[in-house]
């Protein structure tokens, strides 16, 4: 049966650093989490002018595991775990913090030496209480390491992780089951999204418009959010779009989260701000 729509979530602009705004749809003043899905951070297309300099210098994160979605553009990860990746358009990056890391991202020296468009949607995962404090790792995928899901005329969607349409994505390596897809929907198309009964749904537009379950229209940069029961929806493109589609197993646990951690209680989120000032983290010369 037709899962109906709980929450519609419109992307609110929020400066994250001096530099950089996004749209926050997740949390919302109107629903705070869909635990595990804690954040999700849309930075809208910038045109970067050849010879730029800009980064996101390193900040610190512990307990859940940060993962972007590149839509535009070619973007660097860094960390003091020893990780140095690079992801382009369509690619994908997951990055497990646990009991904390600093790390840097943006913009590739060849995109700041040769200019371009950047876009790309960061979503924090949470994670178990009992697995916060784990070794950090990371994963990344290519396009075209991605398998092609719900496939028809006017549909390029690709699946990132987790098991979906009889695909398995490549970012396969979670705590809790976590379905991710991102893609593109030609105007005029109809698609069925099968959603497993008991998870969290959410649909994120990327850009364009949809109207979902053939009554509400919903416009760019704004959140689904679904009842957990029922297991389908139906999206029609108004125009050409381009979504994400998130679905995940519920964490019942409480959230904390606050600056760049989430943990499970307050006094868990106070030491991780005091670890950081005192060093615990370590350092990162990039």
């Amino acid at each position: 049966m037709t899962k109906s729509i709980e929450h519609i979530l419109a992307g609110r602009e929020k400066k994250i650093t001096e530099q950089e705004t996004v749209l926050q749809p997740l949390p919302h003043k109107d629903f705070r989490f869909a635990n595990p899905f804690i954040v999700i951070h849309h930075m809208q297309p910038e045109q970067i002018l050849p010879g730029s300099k800009q980064r996101i210098h390193p900040h610190p994160h512990r307990g859940f595991a940060p993962v972007t979605f590149m839509f535009q553009g070619e973007g660097y990860h860094k960390d003091n775990a020893g990780h140095d990746e690079v992801i382009s358009a369509g690619g994908a990056q997951w990055m497990f913090a646990g009991k904390g890391l600093l790390h840097s991202e943006g913009p590739t020296d060849r995109i700041l030496r040769n200019g371009g468009t950047q876009e790309l949607v960061q979503i924090w995962v949470n994670v178990p209480k009992a697995e916060k404090w784990g070794e950090p790792w990371y994963q990344g995928a290519t396009k075209e390491q991605m398998p092609s899901v719900l496939q028809q005329p006017g549909t390029s969607l690709k699946l990132v992780s987790g098991e979906y349409d009889g695909q398995k994505g490549p970012l396969n390596k979670s705590f809790t089951p976590v379905i991710s897809v991102m893609g593109s929907i030609e105007k005029g198309t109809s698609v069925r999204f099968p959603a497993t009964p008991g998870y969290w749904s959410l649909l994120y537009i990327v850009n364009g418009g949809l109207t979902i379950n053939d009554k509400e229209k919903v416009p760019a940069h704004n959140l689904v959010i679904f009842e957990k029961d029922n297991d389908e929806f139906f999206v029609h493109a108004n125009e050409n779009s381009t979504i994400l589609f998130l679905s995940a197993e519920p964490i019942d646990e409480p959230v904390a989260a606050k600056d760049n951690f989430v943990m499970n209680t307050a006094e868990e989120v106070e030491q991780a701000i005091t670890d950081y000032q005192n060093g615990v983290f370590g350092t990162l010369s990039y």
